[in-house]
């Protein structure tokens, strides 16, 4: 039997008004906080690229298995996620899953599940996850937002925002009330190949890497498992070979 269970695909899921009077806030007002608290429109326009190095640990039933993670973010559309699992205590001995996404097209190298073309929510999922940030132009994106009211993350109190993309799978965004960052993301794709997940992302300890807020603990959890990654080192605005994130030849 093939260990799905183990690791669905961590890349895959990985690969984020009406209320307005009653709450004193509009969605612009929201957004505009956000990008403010995060380094402000200026910081973020400055951005070209983004590597993020950590560790990552999954939670299976036989017990929690860790590796390392490495991000690559190169502005507007190209993002490419390398997760390496060790999985030995499994007998399975390391496990490699590399998405990449070159601003049009996608492909995973998954050596537990198969390598496949990415398609449906992740693809569409990866058009509109654009760097820096989403929000900084999502009107022009053709991408609505509406402020659903609030609730608890934690402790504390968070905006919801719905955000609907031109295409792709609808999500919402909790923004701490006090911090004016964002805390925490659920949206509910299709991701091979296990199939339609409601995945969640959880984000803390934001540090200031050249002028914009970084989270350097993300917690993402569905029905299947539990993932943590806790971020070692940023680097911005270094140069990216664009040969990164296509698909292998």
């Amino acid at each position: 039997m093939r260990k799905h269970w183990l690791l669905m695909s961590i890349v895959a899921v990985l690969t984020v008004c009406r209320a307005a009077v009653a709450y004193g806030q509009t969605v612009d007002e929201i957004v505009d906080k956000y990008l403010a608290a995060s380094g402000g429109r200026a910081a973020f326009e400055k951005l070209t690229s983004r590597v993020v190095t950590g560790t990552i640990s999954v939670s299976t039933p036989a017990g929690e298995l860790s590796g390392t993670i490495e991000l690559y973010n190169k502005g507007p559309l190209k993002q490419r996620t390398l997760v390496k699992i060790d999985a030995a205590q499994l007998g399975i001995g390391q496990i490699v899953q590399d998405q990449r996404f070159n601003g049009t097209s996608g492909y995973a190298i998954d050596s537990l599940n198969g390598n496949r073309e990415m398609t449906g929510d992740q693809l569409a999922t990866a058009r509109n996850n654009s760097f820096p940030s989403p929000l900084l132009n999502y009107k022009e994106n053709g991408t609505k937002i509406e402020l659903l009211g609030r609730d608890k993350v934690g402790d504390k109190d968070a905006y919801i925002l719905q955000i609907s993309p031109k295409t792709g799978p609808a999500g919402r965004l909790f923004i701490d009330v006090d911090t004016n960052l964002i805390v925490k993301t659920i949206v509910t794709v299709d991701a091979p190949p296990v199939g339609t997940i409601e995945q969640t992302l959880t984000m803390s300890d934001y540090r200031d890497v050249d002028g914009v807020k970084v989270p350097y603990k993300i917690r993402s959890s569905n029905s299947f498992q539990d993932v943590s990654i806790t971020v070692t080192n940023v680097v911005q605005n270094s140069p990216i070979d664009d040969q990164m994130f296509s698909k292998p030849e």
